[in-house]
């Protein structure tokens, strides 16, 4: 007997639209589903998750009465539910949604208080700004008006995601071009479906901007269909088709297509993908504002089986750490032709990770880099597709590995490319001979148990050999933090003690030990961190020692497990927060961001690493700022002068956070809070608007989300 779905759970909710909702797994996806209403189709939406598990969402009218799903395969078709919506069920379920409103809001409002009582007391210790005590306010009526716990959209669930599209996906042709280049779009082909190609060749057709060619290279197709589509559409004045008379594979493909091509420049579409009808006029509009520009990507999509937007990547600008761990650039996009001449396409050998390793020799030759945050591609989700799974295509990993050994031999720089053991990046492991000495800085104040763990499993744990520590003491009164300085004093010759006798002001403590620091790397550190990655020192020292990173940044983890520092986000929750805080430690994000090196504005100063003549071109910790904010005016410092800041997971350590410095519960210290906010919005105003590293379409309330309210309205609104 036919077993193609197995259904877990049924259930009907909701009164005024009622919805049906079913969960289970299939055994494959190769099948067809049709959802019907008393005898008649109806709509519905289907999502797949891991693991073979789907979840329908149906939507009723409340006189429907019985619905019913069949499975069809082939010739054959199934029964595979068969609920009756009952008149006795719709006043049962009316009575309930009567019952449930009033307990809603009651419980709408205790959720929203407690969660808001959490985010104040972590991240602010209720030191609000009077703008933003007005802000969350706001906030906190709206969720109970719309009776919703949740003021974001998930960008990972369908329904969520396409109903984002719906209110805030918008193209407005507002710019006149002058500047029309010939953009050639080089499509290599093989044994495509005809819907598919058909499909992917209407999208560019029916462009706005007009001024392209497509070329076409089949590559010894054997699927008729596929041939006489090609027949078809080289009719077209704008295609170009060329047949090879052997398979060469994508890479040989698309450098027949490059030669081929006649446009000032080049852009790379896959045959079986679309790309949204504004995508051309959106690169030619940046090409207007800027003629320089060697690079431009764009955010993308996913379709999935079912013809729904799924899966976004919502990308940060150019990043040059994020790219030597995974292909975030990927689709769309649209490169200078000469530059792709000179370094003669794509190379054989490389395929699976042929874009990868171009994008890698590309990114050598110019750094005129452009990244326009609205999704252009849609990329299609078939079986044995990348776009699904990974493990469809293990040799691309291998082969992306074998590009980035290449990319570190052609600049000249030793280190070891890993593959990660749990998601499909990267990461490098830098060589670091000759071993400079690595100044490690730590403020304290009292609390000798805590400044004691700190140290000892700095001393215990850490396997690079070369490192002093010059503890900061500010204003320590009790005899047994005396005592613990005497202690390890005596017991390790690469211990100091320097004395802070003034006010706290953690920018002033660092720039002061810094001067007496003796290495040529320095490491600021919290007194109440824990080290959990022994090589940390090599690991962090390794990228400290390129020559364009700033800042290293460490992944920080409460004592429960979850996120306490997993990169800093300009402009969130006011002037900077840290992304992915609560997330359990070994959580398996989007984009590896908690697994690879990625590039941030800012790391945290708790555990921040710099080579001591970077500190020092920027002049070190700003000393206005005395305890807010401090860290992030400096990384913002260090992208000025065209640095980039990295945080890199594979170094944990375990973060108590301030537990010396105490609580900012007095008046004196609430107005200092707010006039360091001041002083960080006038100074950096418009970057807090427009983090570089995190996509204008997340949220500036909540990591990695989409707002329900579109953030272009709410930044009109605090203009005002």
């Amino acid at each position: 007997m036919m077993e193609v779905m197995t259904i877990e759970k049924k259930e009907i909710s909701g009164v005024k639209n009622p919805k049906l909702f079913i969960e289970g797994q299939v055994k494959n996806k190769d099948f067809t589903i049709e959802v019907l209403a008393d005898g008649e189709p109806i709509e519905y939406q289907l999502e797949y998750f891991n693991n073979n598990h789907f979840a329908l969402t149906v939507f009723l009218t409340r006189n429907m009465k019985d619905i019913q799903g069949i499975v069809k395969v082939g010739e054959e078709e199934k029964l595979v539910f068969d609920i009756k919506n009952t008149s006795f069920k719709r006043i049962q379920n009316k009575i309930k949604s009567l019952l449930f409103k009033p307990y809603q809001t009651v419980n709408v409002i205790f959720v929203t208080l407690k969660r808001g009582i959490g985010y104040l007391w972590k991240e602010y210790h209720f030191l609000v700004p009077p703008s933003l005590w007005k802000k969350f306010i706001k906030e906190f009526f709206e969720r109970i008006k719309v009776k919703d716990l949740n003021l974001y959209y998930n960008p990972f669930n369908v329904i969520d995601y396409n109903k984002w599209l719906k209110e805030n996906e918008e193209f407005n042709e507002d710019v006149e071009l002058k500047y029309q280049p010939l953009i050639s779009l080089l499509i290599p082909v093989y044994n495509i479906g005809k819907t598919y190609l058909e499909e992917c060749l209407e999208s560019i057709l029916n462009q706005t901007y007009q001024n392209f060619e497509i070329i076409l290279v089949d590559d010894c197709s054997t699927n008729e269909e596929t041939l006489e589509t090609l027949k078809k559409y080289e009719q077209n004045a704008k295609i170009t088709v060329k047949y090879r008379k052997e398979n060469g594979h994508i890479s040989r493909a698309t450098n027949d297509a490059l030669k081929l091509a006649k446009g000032e420049f080049v852009g790379l579409i896959d045959n079986d993908d679309v790309i949204s009808s504004h995508a051309l006029y959106e690169v030619v509009k940046v090409l207007n504002e800027d003629k320089t520009w060697d690079l431009i990507y764009s955010d993308e999509d996913k379709l999935n089986l079912d013809g729904l937007r799924c899966d976004p990547n919502f990308k940060s600008d150019f990043a040059p750490d994020t790219l030597l761990s995974s292909n975030y650039i990927c689709h769309f996009t649209v490169l200078r032709k000469s530059i792709m001449d000179e370094i003669k396409g794509f190379r054989v050998g490389y395929e699976g990770a042929q874009d990868y390793d171009l994008f890698l020799r590309f990114t050598e030759k110019t750094n005129r880099i452009k990244h326009i945050p609205k999704i252009l591609y849609h990329w299609r989700m078939v079986p044995g597709s990348t776009s699904m799974v990974i493990d469809n295509k293990n040799y691309a990993l291998e082969r992306g590995q074998k590009a980035l050994e290449d990319a570190l031999k052609r600049r000249k720089i030793k280190g070891q490319v890993h593959i990660h053991p749990n998601c499909p990046y990267y990461y490098i492991e830098y060589d670091i001979e000759p071993k400079p000495l690595v100044s490690i800085i730590i403020p304290t104040k009292d609390y000798a148990d805590i400044t004691e763990e700190c140290l000892n499993t700095i001393y215990e744990k850490t396997t690079y050999p070369n490192f002093e520590i010059i503890l900061v003491n500010n204003n320590s009164q009790e005899k047994k933090t005396f005592a613990l300085f005497a202690k390890f004093a005596k017991e390790h010759s690469n211990f100091q003690v320097v004395d802070a006798n003034f006010e706290f002001n953690y920018s002033k403590i660092n720039n002061m030990a810094v001067k007496k620091s003796k290495g040529d790397y320095l490491l600021l550190l919290n007194n109440d961190i824990k080290v959990i990655t022994p090589n940390w020192l090599e690991i962090m020292l390794g990228y400290a020692m390129q020559s364009h990173i700033g800042a290293v940044g460490a992944k920080l983890i409460y004592p429960d497990e979850t996120i306490q520092h997993g990169g800093v986000i300009v402009g969130l929750g006011g002037v900077a927060g840290h992304a992915y805080v609560d997330v359990p430690r070994n959580a398996n994000v989007w984009g590896g961001k908690l697994s690879v090196p990625t590039n941030y504005s800012a790391v945290t100063a708790a555990c921040l690493m710099i080579k001591k003549t970077k500190y020092k071109e920027v002049k070190g910790l700003e000393e206005d700022l005395k305890v807010a904010f401090n860290d992030v005016d400096f990384n913002l410092k260090l992208c000025k002068k065209g640095y980039y800041n990295v945080f890199l997971p594979q170094v944990e350590l375990y973060h108590y956070e301030s537990k010396s410095r105490g609580l900012d519960n007095t008046t004196e210290k609430y107005k200092r809070f707010v006039t360091e906010v001041e002083y960080m919005t006038k100074k950096w105003g418009k970057t807090l608007e427009n983090d570089p590293f995190y996509n204008k379409n997340y949220s500036l309330r909540k990591s990695y989300m989409l707002d329900k309210k579109k953030r272009k309205e709410e930044n009109d609104e605090n203009k005002k």
